[in-house]
């Protein structure tokens, strides 16, 4: 039912239309939750034992960067709602905070059940496998926290990162819809980069559907 086009109709006594609205979209933002547990933990309050591991399959799938989307201007809507709800920064402020978070030369991977395979900008593609590493929480300076669950490479592909660590506001085995991602050799070291974090959304989204999802945070 997300996406569906409604209207209102006015009919006669013979129902037949004489006037109508114009189209709305109905838009269900199912995955941020609705129940008060479930916004406690995607703002990043929570207690350790709500934490769960989480194999990979949680996020398999064929997944697109949305840094192309920031550079093209069709992130922009976001931006200046965003702007338009603060009291601490304005548009070009909100824009260049996400262009650094966002910014990144994988513009496409593709996860499965044990691997991560990364297409770049030049279609370059290269696959290795992973297992599962743990989790991390980190404490951020706003006072809420966050959980990195840490992925080690196991084959001897050095094109791809030693180790891949996702943050997607969720703690426990769910199906994520979108992640930032944070890869690279130095596991500690990746723990402290919270200024720039590869943003993924499924490929199948159009711009409409991300800025529509982007507009529900």
């Amino acid at each position: 039912m997300d996406g569906l086009h409604i209207k209102a109709a006015l009919v006669d006594e013979d129902h037949e239309i004489i006037a109508e609205s114009d189209p709305a979209v109905v838009s269900i933002d199912d995955h941020h939750g609705s129940d008060e547990l479930t916004r406690r933990i995607y703002s990043g309050f929570f207690y350790n034992d709500e934490i769960g591991d989480r194999e990979l399959t949680d996020w398999a799938g064929d997944w697109q960067s949305v840094h192309p989307y920031l550079e093209s201007g069709a992130l922009d809507e976001v931006f200046e709602a965003k702007a338009a709800d603060s009291d601490s920064m304005d548009f070009d402020e909100y824009k260049d905070y996400y262009a650094i978070g966002y910014e990144t030369d994988v513009e496409r991977m593709v996860i499965d059940e044990d691997s991560f395979t990364f297409y770049d900008e030049d279609g370059n593609e290269h696959t290795a496998e992973y297992d599962y590493d743990g989790y991390e929480i980190l404490d951020y300076a706003r006072g809420n926290r966050g959980v990195r669950f840490v992925y080690a490479r196991t084959d001897d592909n050095e094109d791809m990162p030693a180790f891949i660590q996702f943050s997607d506001h969720i703690i426990a085995p769910q199906e994520s819809d979108h992640f930032h991602l944070y890869w690279g050799d130095d596991r500690d070291e990746l723990l402290d980069e919270v200024t720039n974090w590869p943003t993924y959304y499924p490929s199948d989204y159009t711009e409409e559907d991300l800025v529509r999802d982007m507009l529900a945070h």
